[in-house]
Protein backbone atom coordinates (compact mmCIF):
# COMPACT_ATOMS: atom_id res chain seq x y z
CA UNK A 1 0.00 0.00 0.00
CA UNK A 2 1.27 3.67 -1.38
CA UNK A 3 0.20 6.02 1.44
CA UNK A 4 -0.03 9.32 -0.44
CA UNK A 5 -1.91 12.34 0.38
CA UNK A 6 -2.76 14.19 -3.31
CA UNK A 7 -5.15 16.64 -2.82
CA UNK A 8 -4.95 16.21 0.88
CA UNK A 9 -3.96 19.05 2.73
CA UNK A 10 -1.88 19.42 6.12
CA UNK A 11 -1.10 21.86 8.70
CA UNK A 12 1.72 21.49 10.76
CA UNK A 13 2.30 23.77 13.22
CA UNK A 14 5.91 24.51 14.48
CA UNK A 15 7.11 23.38 10.92
CA UNK A 16 10.20 25.09 10.48
CA UNK A 17 12.77 23.06 12.47
CA UNK A 18 13.56 19.87 14.22
CA UNK A 19 10.36 17.49 13.78
CA UNK A 20 8.20 19.64 12.43
CA UNK A 21 10.50 20.42 9.30
CA UNK A 22 11.12 16.69 9.34
CA UNK A 23 6.93 15.97 9.09
CA UNK A 24 5.79 18.91 6.76
CA UNK A 25 9.01 17.56 4.19
CA UNK A 26 7.39 14.08 4.41
CA UNK A 27 3.72 14.77 3.81
CA UNK A 28 4.94 17.09 1.04
CA UNK A 29 7.22 13.96 -0.78
CA UNK A 30 4.00 12.35 -0.33
CA UNK A 31 2.18 14.47 -2.28
CA UNK A 32 -0.15 16.65 0.44
CA UNK A 33 0.16 20.28 0.18
CA UNK A 34 1.27 21.59 3.13
CA UNK A 35 0.77 24.58 5.32
CA UNK A 36 3.99 25.39 7.13
CA UNK A 37 3.49 27.39 10.92
CA UNK A 38 6.27 28.60 12.27
CA UNK A 39 6.08 31.72 14.80
CA UNK A 40 10.24 32.17 14.29
CA UNK A 41 11.11 32.59 17.58
CA UNK A 42 14.17 31.35 19.32
CA UNK A 43 14.13 28.40 21.41
CA UNK A 44 14.49 28.07 24.41
CA UNK A 45 13.83 25.02 27.60
CA UNK A 46 14.37 27.46 30.15
CA UNK A 47 13.09 30.82 30.18
CA UNK A 48 12.01 31.64 26.62
CA UNK A 49 14.92 33.87 25.75
CA UNK A 50 16.81 33.39 23.09
CA UNK A 51 17.88 34.91 19.82
CA UNK A 52 15.14 34.30 16.81
CA UNK A 53 16.56 33.40 13.32
CA UNK A 54 17.50 35.92 10.59
CA UNK A 55 14.34 34.24 8.33
CA UNK A 56 11.41 32.44 9.60
CA UNK A 57 12.56 28.84 9.09
CA UNK A 58 8.90 28.32 7.88
CA UNK A 59 10.07 30.18 4.77
CA UNK A 60 13.05 28.02 4.37
CA UNK A 61 10.82 24.47 4.41
CA UNK A 62 8.69 26.31 2.19
CA UNK A 63 11.50 26.85 -0.39
CA UNK A 64 12.72 23.52 -0.04
CA UNK A 65 9.41 21.73 -0.74
CA UNK A 66 8.86 24.18 -3.68
CA UNK A 67 12.26 22.95 -5.20
CA UNK A 68 11.61 19.32 -5.17
CA UNK A 69 8.06 19.93 -6.66
CA UNK A 70 6.23 20.18 -3.84
CA UNK A 71 3.01 22.33 -2.84
CA UNK A 72 3.44 24.68 0.56
CA UNK A 73 2.64 27.96 1.89
CA UNK A 74 4.21 29.17 5.02
CA UNK A 75 1.96 31.11 8.14
CA UNK A 76 3.81 32.83 10.63
CA UNK A 77 0.65 32.88 13.24
CA UNK A 78 1.19 31.85 16.49
CA UNK A 79 -1.10 28.83 18.34
CA UNK A 80 -1.26 30.08 21.68
CA UNK A 81 -4.31 32.49 20.67
CA UNK A 82 -7.85 31.64 19.14
CA UNK A 83 -7.00 34.03 16.84
CA UNK A 84 -3.95 32.47 15.29
CA UNK A 85 -4.98 29.26 14.91
CA UNK A 86 -8.06 30.46 13.10
CA UNK A 87 -5.29 32.07 10.78
CA UNK A 88 -3.50 29.09 10.24
CA UNK A 89 -6.57 27.28 9.24
CA UNK A 90 -7.64 30.03 7.12
CA UNK A 91 -4.12 30.04 5.39
CA UNK A 92 -5.14 26.23 4.74
CA UNK A 93 -8.64 26.97 3.15
CA UNK A 94 -7.92 29.86 1.35
CA UNK A 95 -5.17 28.68 -0.34
CA UNK A 96 -6.17 25.32 -0.93
CA UNK A 97 -9.62 24.92 -0.20
CA UNK A 98 -9.71 22.62 2.35
CA UNK A 99 -8.23 21.06 5.28
CA UNK A 100 -7.58 17.12 6.22
CA UNK A 101 -4.70 16.64 8.27
CA UNK A 102 -3.55 18.89 11.37
CA UNK A 103 -0.31 17.94 13.24
CA UNK A 104 -0.24 19.93 16.86
CA UNK A 105 3.50 19.88 16.82
CA UNK A 106 4.34 23.50 17.88
CA UNK A 107 4.96 24.30 21.79
CA UNK A 108 7.38 25.88 24.28
CA UNK A 109 8.94 23.82 26.60
CA UNK A 110 10.22 25.64 30.33
CA UNK A 111 11.97 23.66 33.20
CA UNK A 112 12.47 24.64 36.64
CA UNK A 113 12.41 23.79 39.67
CA UNK A 114 8.38 22.82 40.57
CA UNK A 115 8.45 25.08 43.92
CA UNK A 116 9.76 28.42 42.22
CA UNK A 117 8.32 27.40 38.52
CA UNK A 118 7.59 31.14 37.47
CA UNK A 119 4.57 31.90 36.40
CA UNK A 120 5.04 33.23 33.01
CA UNK A 121 6.58 29.90 32.46
CA UNK A 122 3.18 28.36 33.23
CA UNK A 123 1.34 30.44 31.34
CA UNK A 124 3.59 29.45 28.27
CA UNK A 125 3.72 26.17 28.56
CA UNK A 126 -0.58 25.87 28.72
CA UNK A 127 -0.85 28.49 26.46
CA UNK A 128 0.82 26.90 23.93
CA UNK A 129 1.04 22.75 24.61
CA UNK A 130 -2.47 22.87 25.55
CA UNK A 131 -4.64 25.82 24.18
CA UNK A 132 -2.34 25.63 21.07
CA UNK A 133 -3.73 22.41 20.48
CA UNK A 134 -7.09 23.36 20.59
CA UNK A 135 -6.96 26.89 19.02
CA UNK A 136 -5.67 24.81 15.49
CA UNK A 137 -7.91 21.76 15.97
CA UNK A 138 -11.15 23.57 16.83
CA UNK A 139 -11.64 25.29 13.46
CA UNK A 140 -10.18 22.60 11.14
CA UNK A 141 -12.34 20.65 12.95
CA UNK A 142 -15.76 22.52 12.50
CA UNK A 143 -14.33 22.11 8.45
CA UNK A 144 -13.63 18.50 9.09
CA UNK A 145 -16.74 17.55 10.42
CA UNK A 146 -18.80 18.95 7.36
CA UNK A 147 -16.37 17.66 4.90
CA UNK A 148 -16.39 13.84 5.76
CA UNK A 149 -13.92 13.93 8.95
CA UNK A 150 -10.05 14.21 9.07
CA UNK A 151 -7.30 13.19 10.71
CA UNK A 152 -5.69 14.79 13.84
CA UNK A 153 -1.99 13.85 15.48
CA UNK A 154 -1.41 15.42 18.58
CA UNK A 155 2.46 15.65 20.47
CA UNK A 156 2.90 14.73 23.87
CA UNK A 157 6.69 13.99 25.33
CA UNK A 158 8.06 11.12 27.54
CA UNK A 159 8.13 13.79 29.98
CA UNK A 160 4.63 13.67 30.48
CA UNK A 161 5.91 9.64 32.04
CA UNK A 162 7.78 11.82 34.72
CA UNK A 163 11.31 11.31 36.02
CA UNK A 164 12.52 14.32 34.33
CA UNK A 165 14.88 17.04 36.50
CA UNK A 166 12.72 20.12 36.65
CA UNK A 167 9.98 19.01 34.35
CA UNK A 168 6.92 18.85 35.89
CA UNK A 169 4.82 21.50 35.27
CA UNK A 170 5.99 20.11 31.54
CA UNK A 171 4.55 16.85 32.31
CA UNK A 172 1.57 18.39 33.45
CA UNK A 173 0.91 20.30 29.87
CA UNK A 174 2.36 17.21 28.14
CA UNK A 175 -0.61 14.64 29.92
CA UNK A 176 -3.47 17.04 29.45
CA UNK A 177 -2.22 16.55 25.56
CA UNK A 178 -2.91 12.77 25.86
CA UNK A 179 -5.98 13.11 27.66
CA UNK A 180 -7.55 16.00 25.27
CA UNK A 181 -6.74 13.13 22.47
CA UNK A 182 -8.81 10.77 24.07
CA UNK A 183 -11.45 13.01 24.74
CA UNK A 184 -11.08 14.14 20.68
CA UNK A 185 -11.37 10.83 19.61
CA UNK A 186 -14.04 9.82 21.23
CA UNK A 187 -16.31 12.98 20.17
CA UNK A 188 -14.49 12.67 16.77
CA UNK A 189 -15.06 9.02 15.83
CA UNK A 190 -18.91 9.67 14.90
CA UNK A 191 -17.87 12.08 12.05
CA UNK A 192 -15.16 10.43 10.63
CA UNK A 193 -12.40 12.38 12.61
CA UNK A 194 -9.26 10.31 14.16
CA UNK A 195 -7.64 11.79 16.46
CA UNK A 196 -3.91 9.78 18.20
CA UNK A 197 -0.84 11.30 19.57
CA UNK A 198 2.73 10.75 19.40
CA UNK A 199 5.40 10.42 22.09
CA UNK A 200 8.73 11.20 19.93
CA UNK A 201 11.66 11.01 21.20
CA UNK A 202 14.43 12.28 19.00
CA UNK A 203 17.55 15.01 19.33
CA UNK A 204 16.70 18.19 18.19
CA UNK A 205 19.01 19.98 20.33
CA UNK A 206 22.51 19.11 18.66
CA UNK A 207 25.43 19.22 21.49
CA UNK A 208 23.16 17.74 24.12
CA UNK A 209 22.88 14.72 26.09
CA UNK A 210 19.91 12.25 26.34
CA UNK A 211 19.80 11.86 29.84
CA UNK A 212 22.93 9.85 30.91
CA UNK A 213 24.07 9.52 27.27
CA UNK A 214 26.91 12.54 26.34
CA UNK A 215 26.27 13.81 23.54
CA UNK A 216 27.92 12.32 20.08
CA UNK A 217 27.40 12.11 16.72
CA UNK A 218 26.48 9.03 16.68
CA UNK A 219 23.94 9.77 19.53
CA UNK A 220 22.36 12.73 17.13
CA UNK A 221 22.31 9.76 14.23
CA UNK A 222 20.80 7.42 15.88
CA UNK A 223 17.70 9.64 17.43
CA UNK A 224 17.41 11.59 14.12
CA UNK A 225 14.18 13.67 14.06
CA UNK A 226 13.46 12.06 10.76
CA UNK A 227 13.01 8.51 12.38
CA UNK A 228 9.73 10.31 13.98
CA UNK A 229 8.28 11.30 11.07
CA UNK A 230 6.84 7.71 8.81
CA UNK A 231 4.36 6.99 12.12
CA UNK A 232 2.85 10.75 12.27
CA UNK A 233 2.42 10.11 8.09
CA UNK A 234 0.77 6.83 8.79
CA UNK A 235 -1.59 8.30 11.57
CA UNK A 236 -2.65 10.83 9.14
CA UNK A 237 -3.76 8.64 6.55
CA UNK A 238 -7.53 7.62 5.68
CA UNK A 239 -6.16 4.29 5.76
CA UNK A 240 -5.16 4.21 9.41
CA UNK A 241 -7.99 3.15 11.72
CA UNK A 242 -6.38 3.85 14.98
CA UNK A 243 -8.26 6.28 16.94
CA UNK A 244 -7.25 7.68 20.70
CA UNK A 245 -4.52 5.69 20.67
CA UNK A 246 -0.84 6.67 22.55
CA UNK A 247 2.20 5.70 20.78
CA UNK A 248 5.98 6.45 21.89
CA UNK A 249 8.42 7.03 18.72
CA UNK A 250 11.68 7.18 18.15
CA UNK A 251 15.53 6.01 16.66
CA UNK A 252 13.39 3.42 14.12
CA UNK A 253 10.96 1.56 17.39
CA UNK A 254 7.27 2.27 17.85
CA UNK A 255 5.42 1.26 20.78
CA UNK A 256 1.74 1.65 21.60
CA UNK A 257 0.94 3.02 25.50
CA UNK A 258 -1.55 1.77 27.23
CA UNK A 259 -3.79 2.96 30.37
CA UNK A 260 -5.33 0.10 32.55
CA UNK A 261 -7.81 -0.65 34.80
CA UNK A 262 -7.45 -2.78 37.71
CA UNK A 263 -10.59 -5.92 38.47
CA UNK A 264 -10.00 -3.77 41.94
CA UNK A 265 -11.42 -4.66 45.26
CA UNK A 266 -15.17 -3.61 46.05
CA UNK A 267 -16.77 -3.38 49.89
CA UNK A 268 -19.35 -0.61 50.65
CA UNK A 269 -18.22 -0.97 54.12
CA UNK A 270 -14.59 -0.21 53.28
CA UNK A 271 -13.07 1.55 56.04
CA UNK A 272 -9.37 3.71 55.42
CA UNK A 273 -7.53 0.22 57.37
CA UNK A 274 -9.66 -1.92 55.65
CA UNK A 275 -8.44 -0.03 52.12
CA UNK A 276 -5.06 -0.35 52.89
CA UNK A 277 -4.70 -4.33 54.43
CA UNK A 278 -6.31 -4.45 50.87
CA UNK A 279 -4.18 -2.53 48.41
CA UNK A 280 -2.90 -5.77 46.70
CA UNK A 281 -6.37 -6.04 45.12
CA UNK A 282 -7.06 -2.83 44.59
CA UNK A 283 -3.87 -2.79 42.38
CA UNK A 284 -4.56 -5.93 41.30
CA UNK A 285 -3.03 -7.54 38.12
CA UNK A 286 -6.24 -8.53 36.38
CA UNK A 287 -6.29 -5.35 34.28
CA UNK A 288 -8.64 -4.00 31.29
CA UNK A 289 -7.73 -1.93 28.92
CA UNK A 290 -8.77 1.86 29.52
CA UNK A 291 -10.01 3.41 25.53
CA UNK A 292 -10.77 6.26 24.67
CA UNK A 293 -14.05 4.69 24.19
CA UNK A 294 -14.46 2.06 26.73
CA UNK A 295 -13.83 1.86 29.81
CA UNK A 296 -14.74 -1.28 32.76
CA UNK A 297 -15.15 1.00 36.03
CA UNK A 298 -19.12 1.97 36.01
CA UNK A 299 -19.82 -1.84 35.13
CA UNK A 300 -17.31 -2.45 38.69
CA UNK A 301 -18.48 0.33 40.82
CA UNK A 302 -22.25 -1.12 39.74
CA UNK A 303 -22.26 -4.38 40.11
CA UNK A 304 -25.10 -5.66 42.27
CA UNK A 305 -26.86 -2.00 42.05
CA UNK A 306 -30.92 -2.36 41.38
CA UNK A 307 -32.90 0.22 40.75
Amino acid sequence: MNMRFDGRVVVVTGAGRNLGREYALAFAARGASVVVNDLGVGISDSDGKAEAPVTNPADDVVREILATGGTAVANHDSIATPTGGRSIVDTALDSFGRVDVVVNNAGQVRMAPFEDFPEESIDALIDTQLRGTLNVSRPAWKWMKDNGGGRIVNVSSGAAFGGVPHGSVYAMAKMGVIGLTRGMASEGAPHGIHVNVVVPYAKTRPGTSFGPIPWSEELGEWLDPRLVAPLVVCLAHRDCDLNGETISVGAGWAGGVHIELSDGYTNRDATAEDLVSNMNQVMSSGRSPLTATSSKAVRHLMAGFRS
